[in-house]
């Protein structure tokens, strides 16, 4: 098992309901695929760099956790197809 980090940014205008539950969503597919969540942590709303989808500023998710190399491509699938993500990067802590 390895250690990686899931950056990714929720839309801002998104209901905290909503939030929660992609937040709770990614946490439970981690433990479905085998792995473990260590730490989930919320920075926020946060401006954006560059508009992306027109938008200025997301909710910010730092998740922390260990699992197999081949449960990222389905992670990252996942992340692709939640319509409130807006981008993600996964990297090897």
């Amino acid at each position: 098992m390895n250690k990686y980090e899931m950056l990714y940014v929720l839309e801002a205008a998104a209901s905290d309901e909503a939030k929660e539950a992609v937040i709770a969503k990614f946490e439970g597919l981690v433990a479905t695929l085998g792995g473990t969540v260590e730490k989930t942590d919320k920075w926020g709303e946060r401006k954006l760099a560059y508009p992306i989808r027109f938008k200025d500023s997301g909710y910010f998710v730092l998740m922390t956790f260990t699992a197999e190399g081949k449960a990222i491509a389905e992670i990252d699938r996942v992340a692709r197809l939640t319509g409130e993500v807006i981008r993600t990067v996964i990297t090897k802590a």
